[in-house]
C-alpha cells in the first residue's frame, strides 16, 4: 500500500488513545515508571474510544433477541449493527455472514465443526495452534501439512503441487494467515487465494494479526472466511469473529444446540423432539449472545476505520523501522524471519540473543525497565522450531519456558506494538536491549514453575 510522506508525518506523531497508556510499575531496582505494553500480539489495549462507547451502552444493556422490553429492544438493534458494521469493515460480499464467537480459536474450530465429511485441508506448518490443530479434531477430514516456505513465491508453488497432487476431492479448504503472529511477516493472501480457487479449493484467512495493522478485505483478498479476535483488535471482552460464505455454515449442524439457534422446538409422537434450526448467523451463536463483546468489535472496526488505515500503516511501519535499526546494531540479537529481513511485516518481531536463555531476558526488561514483552514459542511450536533450528520434539510449551538463566533454551522473545504505542516505548525497549547485552542484568533471578523470575531475596 503506498503511503504518502505527509500521511506518515502525520501517522507518525498520532499513536491512537488506549487505555493503560499512563500506568505505572514497580522496577526491582527501586522506583516505577511508565509500562510499555510490547505485548499487544497477544492482546492489545483497549482503545479509549471502545471503552466510551461500551460505557455509554451499559447502562442500557439488555438480553438480546429475547425481550419485548425497550432495553432488550435497543440490545438487539445494537447486537445486529455491530454485525453490519463489522461486515462493512471486513467488506463483506452479499449474502456472506458473520457470525460472533469468543474468539479467533473459536471461530477456527466453528468452520472445522462445520466441514462436510471427507474434506481435505492443507495448513502450513507456520500457522498459530488457533489454525493448525482444529481440522485434527474430525475423524472424517483429512489434513496435509505443509512445510515452512522461504519466500512468498514458494509458499504458493508449495500450495500449489499440494493441491494438484490430491486432487480430485469433493471439498478442499486452505487455512493461512495473513501475518505470522512470530515474525510479523505478511502472507501472500491473494495469490493463495487464487491458486485455492484454481483447484477448487476454498480458503479461510486468520486474520488475528493482519486485522488490526492493515486493511482486511473478503472480496479483495478473494477469500471465502475471514476469522479474527476483538482481544487482539483493540476490543476486550471476549468475543471473535467468523464471517464469509454461507452454504457450508447453513447445511451443518449447530455448533452449539441450545436457544437462539433453534427456530421452532415441537415433541414427537414418539416422545423425542423436532427442531427447525435458524438459517442465518444465529444458527451458530446458541445462548445468550456476548453483546457488549460484538458492540467492542464493531465499535473498534469504525474507530480504526475512521483513524485511516493509511496512516495507521504508516506509523507502524515507523516504529517496525526504528526497532529494526537499532536491533541491526546489536550483534548478539538475531531477529527470526522465514521471508528474509526486507520482507514486509507487521509490529511483530521476535529475536533470541546469543548468551542468553529467552526468558531470562524477558523478566529483565519487565523488571528492570518495565517493558512486558513475550517469550516462547508463541502457541506456534513447530514454526518458532524450525526457525531456531530445533528438533522436533525439543521441550517448550506456550508461555511457559523452561531453563535458568545462563541455559540455552529453545524459546525466543517477541516484540510486539500497534496503533497505540508511543515512541519512548520502543526507544527504551532498544536502549534496554542494548544495556542487557553489553552489561548484563542489574538483579539476580531464579526458576519458578517454570519461568524466570526475580529474586526477591536478592
Amino acid at each position: 500500500m503506498p503511503v504518502s510522506a505527509a500521511a506518515t508525518d502525520a501517522a507518525v506523531c498520532a499513536p491512537l488513545p488506549v487505555l493503560g497508556r499512563d500506568v505505572l510499575v514497580p522496577l526491582v531496582t527501586g522506583g516505577e515508571v511508565e509500562y510499555a505494553a510490547l505485548d499487544i500480539a497477544a492482546s492489545a489495549p483497549a482503545l479509549q474510544r471502545v471503552w466510551d462507547d461500551v460505557a455509554a451502552y451499559a447502562p442500557y444493556y439488555g438480553s438480546v433477541h429475547r425481550g419485548a422490553g425497550y432495553l432488550s429492544q435497543l440490545s438487539t438493534d445494537l447486537f445486529e449493527n455491530s454485525r453490519a458494521e463489522v461486515a462493512r469493515f471486513l467488506g463483506a460480499r452479499e449474502g456472506d455472514q458473520v457470525v460472533f464467537t469468543r474468539s479467533t480459536t473459536d471461530s477456527l474450530n466453528l468452520l472445522a465443526a462445520v466441514l462436510p465429511a471427507d474434506t481435505r485441508v492443507f495448513v502450513f506448518e507456520t500457522e498459530h495452534h488457533a489454525s493448525l490443530l482444529p481440522w485434527e479434531q474430525r475423524a472424517d477430514v483429512q489434513v496435509t501439512y505443509l512445510d515452512a516456505p522461504r519466500t512468498p513465491g514458494q509458499a504458493v508453488d508449495t500450495l500449489e503441487r499440494a493441491l494438484a497432487e490430491r486432487e480430485p476431492y469433493a471439498n478442499a479448504l486452505v487455512c493461512v494467515t495473513g501475518a505470522s503472529n512470530v515474525t510479523g511477516e505478511l502472507w501472500p493472501v491473494r495469490e493463495l487465494a487464487a491458486a485455492a480457487h484454481a483447484h477448487g479449493a476454498r480458503i479461510v484467512l486468520d486474520a488475528a494479526q493482519l486485522a488490526p495493522h492493515h486493511p482486511v478485505d473478503i472480496a479483495e483478498l478473494d477469500v471465502d472466511w475471514v476469522a479474527f479476535s476483538g482481544h487482539k483488535l483493540y476490543a476486550p471482552f471476549g468475543a471473535g469473529v467468523l464471517a464469509g460464505r454461507a452454504d457450508w455454515l447453513q447445511k451443518a449442524e449447530p455448533y452449539l444446540a441450545g436457544g437462539g439457534a433453534s427456530r421452532t422446538v415441537a415433541r414427537r409422537s414418539d416422545g423425542g423432539v423436532d427442531v427447525e434450526w435458524h438459517t442465518t448467523a444465529a444458527r451458530h451463536e446458541a445462548g445468550s449472545p456476548n453483546v457488549i463483546g460484538a458492540y467492542a468489535i464493531a465499535a473498534a472496526c469504525k474507530a480504526l476505520t475512521e483513524a485511516g488505515f493509511e496512516n495507521l500503516v504508516a506509523r507502524e511501519r515507523h516504529l517496525v523501522e526504528r526497532v529494526r535499526a537499532g536491533l541491526a546494531e546489536v550483534p548478539e540479537v538475531t531477529v527470526l524471519s522465514l521471508f528474509g529481513d526486507d520482507a514486509p511485516r507487521v509490529g511483530v518481531l521476535s529475536f533470541v540473543v546469543r548468551g542468553w536463555n529467552s526468558s531470562h531476558f524477558a523478566a529483565a526488561l519487565s523488571a528492570e525497565y518495565g517493558i512486558g514483552v513475550r517469550d516462547g514459542l508463541f502457541c506456534a511450536h513447530p514454526l518458532v522450531r524450525t526457525l531456531l533450528g530445533a528438533q522436533t520434539q525439543a521441550p517448550g510449551e506456550c508461555g511457559a519456558p523452561e531453563g535458568a538463566p545462563g541455559e540455552k533454551s529453545l524459546n525466543a522473545i517477541r516484540v510486539s506494538f500497534g496503533a497505540g504505542t508511543p515512541d519512548e516505548h520502543v526507544d527504551r525497549f532498544v536502549r534496554a536491549v542494548k544495556e542487557l547485552v553489553a552489561d548484563g542484568a542489574r538483579w539476580s533471578y531464579r526458576t519458578e514453575d517454570g519461568r524466570c523470575v526475580p529474586d526477591t531475596a536478592a
